[in-house]
């Protein structure tokens, strides 16, 4: 049996108690910006019929927008890994019949989608990838260091070991490693002795201490940017499994897909955004043959056709919402050729 934080696809999504259909909305209460929402909307061509997934619900301002663009026969599943994300949307969203709402990794998307009689069948998906604004907000979540809170850092905090239990036990070698590999951090090896040094004192218990500790390490650092940025984001990747997540969910959303179906990817790190331009690259040139073996076109099968290059937000967007500015959006469209 699943853990009680996590949705079962055996079980029915919850389903909405009274019929309604909520006003679209560029943003949700809060304050919340949905990143690059116009070329979102223009790369899902959302169709009013269509059915819908939004693998990355946060506080639901993508959502809104797919939702204000659906007519009353459309679909919309909503997932999140984060139990706080998905009581936000059933209370949001709960009484409009045209939503399904469904906790879980992005590992779990196909069985969700399954369980929801969904695979195969999916007009469009949307991965927004990253941290939320209401996590890096909210210091009871540990993802941020300009407030003090206890170090947690997990998308589920049912899920899986905090950041504080690695940061903890970690060998020195595997803490440089993993700053190294998902913060590009070139201090890394500096910061990974000083954490081990830091905690034989006193365990690190909290956001801020971690900070201190990676601060102080840090010979020079960058003007304008906390010397402890890179650390934090890439213990959160690692304490999440964001990669691995990442890699398992594009191979089911593209399994998902009918023909005609669109993928877009907001994705706001280097690491992610390579891997999804090569998993769309290499789904648009098709099967592979040895490269000195004459291959026609018609043969090389592609599951996928890109839809342009990769975008980026207008300065306006960056200026008004300045936690855009290093998003990259990549879009996809489902062929014909079907999935051996």
């Amino acid at each position: 049996m699943l853990p009680p934080t996590l949705h079962d696809p055996a079980t029915p999504l919850s389903p909405p108690a009274v019929p309604g259909r909520p006003r679209p909305a560029m943003s949700p209460p809060g304050g919340h910006l949905p990143v690059m929402c116009d070329q979102v909307l223009e790369c899902l061509a959302v169709r009013p019929a269509g059915t819908y997934v939004d693998a990355t619900y946060g506080r639901g301002g993508h959502a809104r927008v797919l939702l204000g663009r659906l007519g009353p026969a459309g679909r919309l599943l909503v997932l999140d890994r984060d139990p706080e994300a998905v009581a936000a949307a059933r209370r949001a969203l709960g009484s409009d019949p045209r939503v399904q709402v469904a906790q879980g990794r992005f590992s779990r998307l196909g069985r969700v989608l399954a369980a929801a009689g969904l695979a195969g069948g999916v007009d469009g998906i949307l991965f927004d990838l990253g941290v939320s604004s209401p996590q890096l907000d909210d210091p009871r979540r540990g993802f941020s260091f300009h407030r003090d809170g206890p170090l947690d850092m997990r998308m589920d905090p049912g899920e899986g070991p905090s950041a504080r239990d690695w940061v903890n036990a970690a060998e020195a070698d595997e803490i440089a490693r993993v700053l190294r590999r998902y913060g590009e951090e070139r201090h890394a090896g500096r910061i990974a002795r000083a954490i081990v040094a830091a905690r034989h004192r006193a365990p690190i218990e909290t956001t801020g201490r971690l900070a201190e500790v990676i601060a102080a390490a840090v010979p020079r650092p960058l003007p304008g940017r906390h010397p402890a940025t890179r650390s934090f984001q890439a213990i959160r990747i690692h304490v999440n499994r964001e990669l691995e997540e990442l890699e398992a969910a594009l191979d089911q959303a593209l399994a998902s897909l009918a023909p005609g179906g669109r993928l877009v990817v907001v994705s706001f790190h280097s690491l992610e955004d390579r891997m999804v331009k090569r998993f769309l690259r290499r789904h648009a040139r098709g099967d592979a043959f040895p490269p000195d073996l004459p291959v026609t076109a018609d043969r090389l099968r592609p599951r996928l056709r890109l839809l342009g290059r990769a975008r980026r937000p207008s300065e306006a967007e960056v200026a008004a919402n300045p936690r855009a500015r290093s998003a990259v959006l990549r879009a996809a469209e489902r062929t014909e050729v079907p999935l051996d």
